[in-house]
């Protein structure tokens, strides 16, 4: 699908006043030639380049802007593992990633629009790896570490990919699978030995040249492909450009400022997983654009002392995590803990609870800012700084998205009134969409109308806030009633004994179907009796929310099933319930 826009066809940009700040005696960066050379794309005044390269026209701009002495000492990147630390400027991380995309090229023979699987846990060489592509044009496609074999048997057939690159860890499940790869050529290995059938990347790139020319890209090039979490079946291939990847917060600079709310001086810290579109958002596009110092915690598990104390002893300005991060963190006493700079917390991934965010709101004096967005498009909707903060909203539309509640026949619906979340593609399809799945037919299923359907239903008020109500199969229609599963999570997760739930339907002979919840329960509640619990549960959540919502079956379990982004398999749970496993 080509992407030829021009930027005065977006009709409402959201443009808040920038607030008054300096950086180490400079002013504000946004006039730096990193934007200025788009100032009149921004403006309206010219149509969206027709080329263009995140590596040559951003990354290597702020390292320019470095060597003139104009961007404070931050470093572009800073990685940590609690033995050492990885500090990068943006002139060294130039330098690492021409080595690194001479590797792909001259040594691998890769070539522009060729792919490449990327399944390496957060160090260093997953950024290295990510610029590598852009400067050579080829199309990366991440995966996370705990993917199995047969995901990833999948996912290179599927992407037809040529090489892959990861660690010790995920080898042996690669050469399980690698004899039916009839495109693979190539397998690159991240370690300090080395493995029969495998390249050594880190010992590569250290003795490869720095002598590489950016190629040059198309606007409209693919980028990256993504697999989606596939809550709804198997996983689609998902493909962004550079354009909809690099180029977006470009577009829309102001309003990508205050979702993350950074500037040159600022770090920001992301939790998500390398295999997710949030880590592309989070932590390489949108803070670079700015000249950010991402931060990154290897973290090979996620526990809340190591979170914690991470926040107390580095400058981390702006944290992004999942929401299963912030219910976490809320169940210890942060009394204890000190932060050394926070002052943006951002989560997205799915609905947060009204109740985590008052609990970290009381006990951080922070507020939580919501992001709701897909793979297909990024970031949909949030809660920007600056902006007011309703429980159980997402925010808004963001700028370059307008975003509806739409019916079966897409048909815009008033404020308050149920439907599916949409966001128009046409006659103009907006700059930050993916361009296309993996085949037309799965493309085209996606839209109505003239709007592309996210399949998550929700409402929006009179104010433009959108609140989320739960996946369109989610919805639960028990004697007449439609239940979103979100609201009955929320009440539940008030409790002081829940710590995780999942609210599915499940059949009754008399009501055709019933709410019920499995419930993880908080480490630090214990009790013998769960017919009991179960009891207060329901009658917690009749107290909470309408009475006809209260969750009629209640299951105990030890964990939640999870998508590979950490999102609730709640089909699994539900096929489960109706026997269709």
């Amino acid at each position: 699908m080509k992407l030829l826009f021009k930027l005065r066809t977006l009709k409402s940009l959201w443009t808040p006043k920038p607030p008054n700040r300096t950086f180490h005696g400079h002013p504000r960066l946004l006039a730096s030639d990193v934007y200025s050379q788009y100032e009149s794309v921004r403006r309206g005044e010219q149509e969206i380049p027709k080329y263009f390269n995140f590596a040559s026209d951003v990354l290597d701009k702020w390292s320019e802007i470095e060597k003139a002495g104009k961007r404070s000492s931050n470093p572009a990147f800073w990685w940590v593992d609690g033995k050492g630390e990885v500090k990068w400027s943006f002139e060294e991380l130039a330098f690492l990633s021409r080595k690194a995309a001479n590797v792909l090229t001259k040594v691998c023979g890769l070539q522009k629009g060729d792919r490449i699987v990327v399944i390496l846990p957060r160090i260093p060489e997953w950024w290295l790896v990510n610029v590598a592509c852009m400067r050579a044009g080829i199309v990366l496609i991440p995966g996370i570490s705990t993917l199995s074999a047969k995901d990833i048997l999948y996912r290179l057939q599927a992407s037809k990919a040529m090489c892959i690159i990861t660690n010790d860890t995920v080898a042996p499940a690669v050469d399980s699978v690698a004899s039916e790869c009839q495109f693979l050529k190539t397998k690159l290995i991240v370690s300090k030995g080395s493995r029969e059938g495998w390249l050594n990347f880190t010992d590569l790139y250290r003795n490869q040249s720095a002598d590489h020319s950016c190629v040059k890209t198309r606007i409209q090039d693919s980028m990256s492909i993504f697999f989606t979490s596939g809550t709804t079946g198997s996983p689609k291939m998902t493909e962004h450009s550079q354009g909809s990847l690099g180029f977006r917060p470009l577009l829309s600079e102001r309003y990508e400022r205050y979702w993350l709310d950074l500037t040159p001086s600022d770090v920001i810290w992301s939790t998500a997983d390398t295999g997710w579109i949030l880590a592309s958002l989070s932590c390489v596009f949108d803070p670079w654009v700015f000249g950010s110092c991402i931060f990154i915690h290897k973290l090979p598990q996620v526990e809340s002392a190591a979170i914690l104390n991470t926040l107390c002893k580095f400058p981390i300005d702006v944290l992004v995590g999942a929401p299963t991060l912030f219910r976490m963190l809320v169940q210890n006493d942060l009394s204890n803990y000190k932060f050394m700079n926070l002052k943006h917390c951002v989560s997205g991934g799915e609905p947060l609870n009204p109740e985590v965010m008052e609990q970290w709101k009381s006990k951080t004096g922070l507020d939580i800012h919501e992001v709701y967005g897909q793979t297909e498009m990024g970031v949909i909707c949030s809660v920007f700084k600056g902006m007011k903060i309703k429980p159980g909203s997402m925010g808004k539309a963001a700028p370059l998205y307008d975003v509806q509640i739409i019916d079966k026949n897409a048909n815009i619906l008033p404020p308050g009134q149920q439907g599916e979340i949409a966001v128009r593609s046409k006659p103009i399809r907006p700059l930050g969409f993916f361009s296309e799945y993996d085949n037309p037919k799965k493309t085209a299923e996606s839209e109505r109308g003239d709007f592309y359907v996210t399949g998550d239903r929700g409402t929006m008020d009179k104010d433009g806030y959108f609140q989320f109500i739960g996946r369109d199969d989610d919805i639960i229609i028990s004697s007449g009633y439609r239940i979103g599963p979100f609201e009955v999570e929320s009440a539940l997760i008030e409790h002081p004994a829940v710590a995780e739930t999942a609210v599915v339907s499940s059949p009754d002979p008399l009501r055709g179907e019933v709410v019920k919840a499995f419930v993880v329960l908080s480490p630090t509640f214990s009790s013998s009796d769960l017919e009991s619990l179960a009891c207060d549960l329901q009658e917690h959540v009749k107290k909470t929310t309408a009475p006809y919502k209260y969750p009629r079956k209640v299951e105990f379990v030890q964990e939640l099933p999870k998508t590979v982004t950490g999102k609730i398999k709640r089909n699994e749970l539900r096929n489960k319930e109706w026997g269709r496993m």
